[in-house]
């Protein structure tokens, strides 16, 4: 049995997935790995492309039905929140007043965006890794950003407008749900039982054997120092990579709750 599986090459995923992708954790499947960015993993997810894909909690109400989500394998926690950031201090309002760059409106990011500030200027949107310099050159007034660039934005000599993630854990006290692995809901649920196992089993084994995935990662992350990809992977990858936990639970319907509300 061969399942598709949908991560993006970001540090923490390769991290996190390498054991599963390698065959070096008991699994009763091979895995497909089908590495895309989380907004395209997002779009893909709403026509059920993949049998087990990471998913944004943003986009889980457009997935509807699909997909289920696993306890483990979610990147979720508390200062791991998206950054907005600009050439210059100015107020959140004011930055997202302006013309703001996203990396995708299914994000996680850009829905804590929505949230934290309803009223937005002209959204463009954009792949994660290209908001930076968008910012720097003037084509945005600012930028939401995720991923690695939050350990870089100051070396373009962006400023932090305002931390997301901080404004959710004030409004909530809960960890801020970014995104979580999904199986489709037409696998068997013998076989979605083994996959939530073996990645589990493959958090583990990155947490036991941390070594074991450096080329992996550098392979994937090529233009991303070893301290940006270190930073990247103990950012994101903590206990509730190994067992969302019934306080994640809690964040993601919060979250989701939240967006309903707000549509």
């Amino acid at each position: 049995m061969r399942l598709t599986f949908g991560y993006t090459p970001c540090p923490n995923d390769a991290f996190a997935f390498h054991a599963l992708a390698h065959g070096l954790v008991p699994a009763s499947f091979e895995v497909e790995p089908v590495l895309c960015d989380i907004e395209e993993l997002n779009r893909r997810a709403a026509g059920g492309e993949l049998q087990l894909t990471k998913l944004s909690f943003g986009a889980a109400a457009s997935a509807g039905d699909g997909y289920r989500l696993l306890r483990s394998g979610a990147a979720l926690g508390r200062g791991v929140g998206p950054l907005v950031v600009a050439r210059e201090p100015a107020s959140l309002e004011e930055a997202a007043a302006g013309r703001i760059a996203v990396p995708g409106r299914e994000t996680t990011a850009f829905l804590l965006l929505r949230l934290a500030a309803p009223r937005l200027g002209d959204v463009v949107e954009l792949r994660y890794d290209r908001i930076l310099r968008a910012v720097v050159g003037g084509e945005a007034d600012a930028g939401l950003i995720i991923h690695e660039s939050r350990f870089t934005y100051a070396d373009h000599g962006l400023v932090a407008v305002a931390d997301l993630g901080e404004w959710w854990e004030g409004e909530t006290g809960l960890p801020v749900p970014l995104a979580g692995i999904f199986a489709r809901t037409d696998l068997a649920p013998e076989l979605v039982e083994a996959a939530e196992a073996s990645l589990r089993a493959s958090v583990e084994y990155a947490f036991a054997q941390p070594e074991a995935s450096r080329d992996y990662v550098r392979s994937l992350a090529q233009e991303m120092s070893e301290e940006v990809c270190a930073a990247h992977i103990a950012l994101y990858v903590n206990e509730h990579s190994v067992d969302i936990g019934d306080e994640g639970l809690v964040a993601v319907e919060r979250l989701i709750g939240r967006a309903a509300a707000a549509a």
